[in-house]
């Protein structure tokens, strides 16, 4: 299997492809002038085909999720990108703002045909501005080429898109909580049934997908669903863009199809930084369950594999921690970030990464206390699956799977046995 496959990163190394002649140049628009003689249900089958699956983070197939919206609607559809890129280890749609913006807005047109929307909305984390700046320049020239607007190339097709920016919430990375947000409230998740398809934004039927599925559309439209399919493994189709970051020697985005094994990931990064041995890997954003050194090696990086290793392919951000990496500090850097980001509106998510948060602080500082590990074990549970949005379950799923394969580490702080980071001994506020 080859390193990379530059499908959705072909033009990051080209200056001139965040402008529309240097993406015309590239092959840019072909797939909308194919997609505007394409009848809506042969877009969606195509994409069908391709077996593009969600890569935000939940692995959907996208092309069923477009089927769920209802051909007749009395309120207009809307198409949102969700570029609100806050999961910690992922950077990978910044790339596709800085260097590719036009490939989102093609994908979301073709998008827009396929269910039979004329406006669209993206969201961009508030940190993103400078690439909220360069996104509102590629919209204004994609208007004046007759790409955006009424009767877009002549085609009577009319699609409409504007840029929004967040305000720097994670919380607002959830599709309901990002609605919410876009329509001007607070943004804090919506209790689902009625599901985003039915009635999304403003009411209407709405279809939400991350940047790199939108950013995808063109290359399966141009190149055809089974082509696109082939890259990857049966039900993962095509590729992704992996960020490696943590305790790698070379790390970055790399685009790999899906399903290449985990040592091989790993060797495209150059392996462990510093001749490091390898102690454990988090497959896909900090929210997901991370493995051993060993369960990981034996890994394909594909959704259904990492599914049925008991984790989630998620956002595509892989963190390689080494052998010095102290995993109760490791815990508590996760529930400091879950805890800050936590919208409020739950009650187990809201007192449980808190009090997830204090019990981790005072365990990693040496003050840890016999029942603590099950204490921790036990407020995780209760957050997990009891929250209205997966929040919670994003800091529950980490805390608990560190307690599965690294409890030792936290008897040893109990114990009062040095860690790699430094602890070294119980303080005396460990008896208060």
């Amino acid at each position: 299997m080859s390193q990379e496959v530059k499908i959705i990163s072909k033009r990051f190394d080209d200056p001139k492809a965040a402008t529309l002649d240097g993406y015309l140049a590239s092959g840019g628009f072909q797939a909308l002038e194919k997609a505007l003689t394409m009848a809506p249900e042969a877009i969606i089958d195509e994409v069908k085909k391709s077996n593009l699956r969600g890569r935000g983070g939940a692995g959907f197939p996208t092309g069923m999720k477009w089927s769920f919206v209802p051909k007749q609607s009395e309120r207009p559809k809307y198409v949102l990108c969700n570029a609100d890129e806050s999961e910690p280890g992922t950077c990978k749609d910044r790339l596709i703002l800085q260097y590719d913006p036009f490939s989102l807005i093609e994908g979301m047109i073709i998008a827009g045909k396929a269910i039979d929307s004329h406006q669209g909305y993206v969201f961009i984390r508030g940190e993103y501005r400078y690439l909220f700046d360069i996104m509102e320049r590629a919209i204004n020239e994609a208007y004046r080429a007759g790409y955006l607007g009424k009767n877009i190339r002549g085609s009577g097709l009319d699609f409409d898109l504007y840029a929004h920016s967040g305000a720097g919430a994670y919380e607002c990375g959830e599709e309901s909580a990002l609605m919410e947000s876009l329509e001007g409230k607070r943004g804090i998740p919506r209790l689902k049934p009625p599901f985003p398809a039915i009635s999304g934004l403003y009411g209407g039927p709405t279809v939400i997908n991350n940047m790199e599925t939108l950013a995808t559309v063109p290359h399966i439209i141009v190149g055809g669903g089974e082509w696109y399919a082939n890259l990857g493994v049966p039900k993962n189709g095509g590729t992704r863009l992996f960020c490696l970051s943590g305790h790698v020697a070379r790390p970055g985005v790399y685009e790999l199809p899906l399903g290449v094994p985990f040592p091989r990931l790993l060797e495209v990064g150059g392996g462990v930084a510093n001749g490091k041995k390898l102690k454990a890997v988090v497959p896909g954003g900090s929210s997901t369950p991370m493995f051993t050194a060993e369960e990981a090696m034996g890994l394909n990086m594909d959704y259904d594999s990492i599914a049925k290793a008991g984790s989630f392919l998620g956002s595509g951000g892989v963190v390689i921690l080494d052998e010095n990496t102290c995993m109760v500090k490791f815990a508590l850097r996760i529930m400091q970030f879950y805890r800050h980001e936590s919208c409020g509106w739950c009650v187990p998510c809201r007192e449980g990464t808190n009090w997830l948060h204090l019990a981790l602080g005072r365990f990693h500082a040496g003050g840890g206390r016999e029942g603590d590990v099950d204490l921790l074990r036990e407020v995780s549970e209760n957050i997990l699956g009891r929250t209205f949005c997966p929040l919670g379950d994003a800091a529950a799923m980490p805390t608990l799977s560190i307690l599965k394969r690294f409890r030792q580490e936290f008897l040893d702080h109990l114990a009062g046995k040095p860690c790699s980071c430094g602890v070294s001994g119980r303080p005396a506020l460990a008896t208060h």
